[in-house]
This record gives structure tokens, sequence and C-alpha cells, in this order.
């Protein structure tokens, strides 16, 4: 037993010694022997804290012999010891004092800490990065945050002015047209007739894009598409109305087929502009050799408007993007407006629960406006329709 003992105590998987009253070594292990590279015989008589590093003797002298002397223990002292070649080895130590009858002993029990001083260095490292990326983030927060209000208050700034600018174009645009108008009931000469068509067709063009521009701020501002619902009335007058005012503006050929006969609970007005903006499409992007036709039919499942032109056929990359505001992929680019007609017409359709469908082909473009009837789940309804996206 006592050989088993003395193995134990020389193999132990710790560090083991007995020091005296001055911090002497009066005995050590083998295992400490062979840490610090310094045989057992050798460090007796050796005050421990030369074994230490520079900050591990002033934490002795401050730390560690204050606490024996008031406390008689220490526990989980982190310090450094200094092997023969001057490698330094973390380690940690407990220590008792006992100054009984046997004399003033101290005994101390020392563990290698270097993985555990990694895993505290290496846990320091992440907390030192963390707080660096989470100061950053919320610098990243507050400048994005920043930008964000900037530009939506520049966004509704420019909106708010292009809903007043709309509003304030329309009173000289209605006295251009009224004026027109009435120099039209005086005139004679076959030149100044064609004149004043060109201008009562300007200022119809400029209307829709009023229309247009006010709708799109419109929904941007968060107003969206509104309806105005009605199956009572008829439709068919407003559509040729509007049919009337574009033929008698541009001069060209505008082909009707109306059938009607089932009544389209609709907002009259709206449709009446989705089909302008149609007709319009096809004056400024259709052949002028070919008649443009107008077709609009209502059954009690269904009510639909077509608009179809002759010319070059909409390429595939255009298709893609043709309802998005402001794109303008047309074939004629001197013709071109703002490009919201059919993106507004595309918003129409949808708060009635629509869509507008297009083919187009070397024979003709069809634009195709459709709306299931007798059934109340169409669209967003009244609510209106939001326009800040594409189509």
């Amino acid at each position: 037993m006592r050989n088993e003992g003395v193995d134990l105590f020389e193999h132990a998987p710790c560090g083991l010694a007995v020091l005296d009253a001055g911090g002497r070594f009066l005995t050590t292990n083998a295992t400490l022997s062979s840490w610090v590279g310094v045989g057992g015989e050798e460090l007796v008589g050796r005050r421990f804290q030369d074994l230490l590093s520079v900050a591990g003797r002033i934490l002795h002298e401050t730390h560690l012999a204050p606490l024996l002397l008031m406390r008689g223990s220490v526990e989980e002292m982190a310090v450094e010891l200094v092997a023969a070649g001057g490698e330094r080895l973390p380690v940690l130590l407990n220590a008792t004092r006992d100054a009984g009858t046997s004399g003033d002993v101290t005994r101390v029990a020392i563990f290698k800490a270097a993985e555990r001083r990694r895993y505290e260095r290496d846990l320091l490292n992440a907390k030192d990065q963390a707080r660096s990326l989470q100061s950053q983030l919320e610098e990243s927060n507050a400048a994005l945050a920043k930008r964000l209000k900037e530009e939506r208050d520049l966004g509704k700034l420019r909106e708010e002015f292009i809903a007043v600018l709309g509003h304030d174009l329309r009173n000289p645009l209605a006295s251009i047209q009224a004026g027109a108008k009435l120099l039209g009931r005086e005139v004679a000469s076959p030149k100044a007739v064609r004149v004043l068509a060109l201008m009562e067709g300007s200022v119809l063009r400029m209307s829709g894009l009023i229309d247009n521009v006010l709708d799109f701020a419109r929904g941007r501002l968060g107003g969206g598409i509104t309806l105005d619902r009605n199956a009572t009335e008829p439709l068919e007058p407003i559509l040729r109305q509007v049919v009337d005012e574009l033929r008698s503006g541009t001069g060209r050929d505008i082909a009707t087929e109306f059938d009607l006969a089932a009544p389209v609970n609709c907002d009259r007005a709206r449709i009446a502009q989705l089909v302008s903006n149609l007709l319009g499409n096809a004056l400024t992007h259709g052949a002028e050799n070919r008649p443009i036709v107008l077709t609009a039919r209502s059954t009690s499942e269904v009510f639909e408007v077509s608009v179809t032109n002759g010319g070059v056929p909409i390429s595939p990359g255009a298709m893609e993007r043709l309802f998005q505001p402001f794109f303008r992929g047309g074939t004629q680019p001197s013709k071109q407006g703002l490009g919201l007609g059919l993106h507004i017409a595309s918003q129409i359709a949808q708060a009635h629960g629509g869509r507008i469908e297009v083919q187009s082909s070397h024979a003709e473009t069809r634009f195709t406006f459709r709306i299931p009837l007798g059934t109340e789940a169409v669209g967003n309804g009244d609510g209106g329709t939001d326009l800040s996206g594409g189509g």
C-alpha cells in the first residue's frame, strides 16, 4: 500500500509540492519536476515564486501570499510557470496553509490550464468580435433607417409634386379645349380646321397623360385605383364617346363592334379610361394604314373588351415589361408618352378582378381585357389597387 501511495504522489496527473514558511520547496512530485524541467532534488530549497513569470510573481506577492496568511487557502489561482527552457506553462493552483505543530507548511496542487486558457481567450475574442459586429450592425441599421427616411421623404415630396402639378395642369388645359371648340364654330378655313383638329387631339392626349400621372401618383401615395361600380347604366355610350374623341383628335380609322346586351357591374369611367389607354397605345404603335378595331361584348358570365391593330409585333423582351410603369418599349420612340398608359390600364383591370392579355404577331397585335360576371369575388373591389409595382 505504501508503494502505491508513493506512486500516486509521484505520478499524480497534477503537480504536487510542499513549501515551508518562506515559500521554499520541501518536496515535489515527479509530475511537477517534469513540467518545469528541473529535478525534484534541485527544486528542494528553491522558492516557489522563482518558477513563476513576472506577472505571476506580482500576483504571488499581492494576492497569493496574503490570502494564504489570512484565509489559509486559495483555489483556482491562475498563474504561469516558467520551465527551464523558458517555455511558459499556464496553470491553476490550489493551496492550503497548515501552521500546526508540525510546522508552518503550505501544500500546493498545480493543474495544467493551457486548453482552458485557450478556450477563455477564444471566448473573449468571440465576445469582442460579437460586440464589434453588433456595433457595426447598429451603425448600419441607423444609417439605413436614415437613408430610408430620406428616400421616403423625397419620394413623398416627388409624388405630391406630381399630383399637384397634374391638378394645376387641368385648368389651362380645359381653357385651351374650350377655346378650340369656340373657334371651331367660327372658322371656315380648311387650314384652320386642320389646326384646330390637331389642337383638340393634343388636348385629348394631354388629358389622358394627366389622368395617368394622377392615378400613378395617387397609387404611390396609398390611394390606389378606387372603383364606383354601377350595373344599371349602359356602358356602350361612354365607350362610343371615347372612340369619337380619339377619332376626331387623330383622324385615324377606329372600327367598333359592340354587343353589350348583358349588364356589366363596373366603374364606367374607369373602363372608359382603360379603353382610352389601350386605343391610345394602338394609335401610337399601330400601322397608320390599317384600321384599329375595338370590340366589346358582355354575357351573363363574362365582359370582354379587345383592341386590335396591325404593325410591327411586340418583341419578347418588351412583352415581359409591357405593363411596368415608365416602360416605353414601342417601335416609335418619338411618339411615346410617359409609359404609364398600359400600366394604369392593367391596374384598372386588376381592380375589377380581371386582367389584360396580349397576343402579338406580324398579322396583328391584340390586347384583351376580360372580367368574370355573376360573382362577388372580383379583384380588390372598391378598396383600391396599389400602383407602386408593375402591372
